[in-house]
């Protein structure tokens, strides 16, 4: 009697297009499952974006917060990485495709492609606005800072040209980048012993709501404004940004502000990513609708996580930030109920726990709110806030190089890594 040769079973193919926090969750969660598990994104390195703002201000260098994704799963049989720009998707052939031209198929899709900028369509702000969303945006704002502040001491103390530093947005970006700014600009005169006029450099936050950091207490954004004011950033409260413009902007009650940088931390967008190709928005910054197990309205093979979903939690169905631990809780969700339907099992609702929010405005001074806790501020707030973005970093190396940057800096706030990287748009002024 003839035996019958069995073909092997095929792994079920998982794409997942970004590679940020929710992205590499879901990953994770699908190590050593069935599924054959490839993550594109046009950079090959994850980045801790929660730290950008410090590799702008030259607190930190890139590969600081970066980490290599292929080395993160270098001991996961089932994943492979590849590096490109997904520029659509074919649902029929269910495929990915790329810039390059290549195609990748998939049997479940992921979409973790995040948010960028938001610019609501004030005249001038995408083409003269700083952003600050990726690692090239880092390194683009510090060189630019660095850039400015030579021109400054070259100009000398005589010179009368004003030094304007405008950060557009009172969320937790806008508030860190404010205060590191402030403090970036302190070191270089006393470190550095740059020449900058005192009376004509000044930092200004610009931001359309009542208050600073409305997602906190009222309590935390008094106390961001009083400790922002102590470092010298000018707060403007209920105005809006009506015009971007090379060196000023324009504000909503007609003041104009010359500028030598602007740097936009208003909001994010979905628009112009993976996921805005995908069903309908059901938020006005285009966050794609999602079910309750986050595979996207009218798909059963396809999910949204992170930044790219309108993710849904708890019992009143409430609306989720767009914030890193909801990355990561609803990367790891999706991992997971993509492992129950190879299993054969149901998949089950997400639920969000939320483990508070947090948000740093420089040196001994933080805002920690807790679920049903009190806000926790000063230099409590700080450790606790240093504490977690450590735990979260990628890679020990990281950890340690930030740490050790972290209390040297504490301590006697050395040189640093303020470099001026030559790239396109280092030229001499």
């Amino acid at each position: 009697m003839e035996s019958v040769v069995q073909s092997p079973v095929q792994p079920t193919r998982v794409v997942i297009v970004g590679g940020g926090f929710a992205g590499i969750a879901a990953a994770r969660a699908l190590v050593g499952s069935r599924a054959q598990v490839t993550i594109i994104d046009q950079h090959n390195y994850h980045t801790f974006l929660p730290l950008l703002y410090q590799v702008a201000t030259a607190g930190l260098e890139p590969a600081d917060i970066a980490y290599p994704i292929r080395t993160i799963f270098r001991r996961a049989e089932n994943f492979t990485f590849r590096h490109g720009r997904v520029v659509g998707i074919n649902h029929e052939r269910s495929v990915v495709l790329l810039a390059s031209g290549g195609e990748i198929p998939f049997e479940q899709l992921v979409i973790a492609s995040g948010a960028t900028a938001a610019y609501f369509s004030v005249p001038g702000a995408e083409v003269h606005a700083r952003p600050l969303y990726s690692l090239a945006d880092a390194r683009r704002l510090r060189n630019h800072l660095l850039l400015t502040l030579e021109a400054a001491d070259a100009r000398g103390v005589l010179d009368d040209t004003p030094l304007n530093f405008v950060v557009v947005g009172g969320g937790p970006t806008g508030v860190e980048i404010a205060g590191a700014i402030s403090e970036l600009l302190d070191i270089s005169v006393r470190r550095d012993r740059l020449r900058l006029h005192p009376d004509l450099t000044r930092i200004i936050l610009v931001d359309l709501a009542p208050r600073l950091l409305t997602a906190f207490p009222a309590s935390a954004g008094a106390y961001a404004a009083r400790i922002l004011s102590e470092k010298g950033v000018e707060v403007r409260l209920n105005r809006s940004v009506t015009q971007v413009e090379r060196d000023r902007l324009l504000l909503s009650d007609g003041e104009i502000l010359p500028a030598a940088a602007v740097i936009w931390a208003a909001g994010v967008t979905v628009q112009g990513t993976v996921a805005a190709t995908l069903g309908e928005s059901s938020t006005g910054n285009g966050r794609r609708r999602v079910g309750r197990d986050l595979r996207v309205v009218g798909y059963d093979n396809v999910w949204a996580i992170g930044d790219a979903a309108a993710v849904l939690s708890g019992e009143d169905m409430q609306l989720a930030p767009q914030l890193a631990p909801v990355a990561i809780q609803s990367g790891r969700h999706c991992g997971r109920q993509i492992t129950n339907l190879l299993a054969g099992r149901p998949t089950e609702d997400f639920r969000y726990r939320n483990k508070g929010i947090m948000a740093t405005i420089g040196r001994n001074a933080a805002v920690a709110k807790l679920p049903n806790g009190p806000v926790i501020r000063g230099v409590v707030g700080w450790l606790a806030w240093l504490t977690l973005h450590l735990v979260y970093l990628v890679g020990f190396r990281n950890r340690l190089r930030v740490l050790i940057n972290w209390t040297w800096r504490y301590f006697d706030w050395p040189s640093g890594p303020r470099l001026i990287v030559a790239d396109a748009e280092t030229t001499e002024q």
